[in-house]
């Protein structure tokens, strides 16, 4: 039987400024814009962190969204291409016990369709 050849994604070490501003944009969709704010200036200042693919999106609740998704083809053909992607930015919803994917969603599930036990650089507040 051929061994399955696992694609290992390459990171940044640092999260691209735009990132800040998609999280800060989101996150004002559920919350109000000073408690956006704040979260994403914790984010800036948060340290790196790791977690699993499939920890993440079990934490979040979020589906995976299929391959024929525009954003998510770009994140696996830079995966393929050795392109490296920029970590994710994650913010802990204690309310209500999930995780919120600020920005990095499309990225994670690229990533996941190539390994689900990878493991993807992020910050979390």
């Amino acid at each position: 039987m051929p061994r399955k050849i696992v694609l290992k994604p390459k990171w940044l070490s640092a999260v691209e400024e735009h990132d800040f501003d998609a999280a800060e944009s989101y996150l004002e969709l559920i919350y109000t814009s000073k408690r956006a704010a704040k979260m994403v200036t914790a984010l800036r200042h948060a340290k790196a962190s790791r977690f699993k693919a499939k920890d993440i999106f079990r934490a979040s609740r979020l589906s995976l969204l299929g391959i024929s998704n525009s954003h998510i083809d770009k994140d696996r053909q830079k995966i393929a291409s050795g392109i490296s992607l920029s970590p994710i930015l994650l913010v802990r919803d204690m309310k209500n016990g999930k995780v919120v994917v600020a920005d990095g969603y499309h990225r994670l599930c690229a990533v996941y369709q190539f390994d689900e036990d990878a493991w993807v650089p992020c910050r979390i507040v």
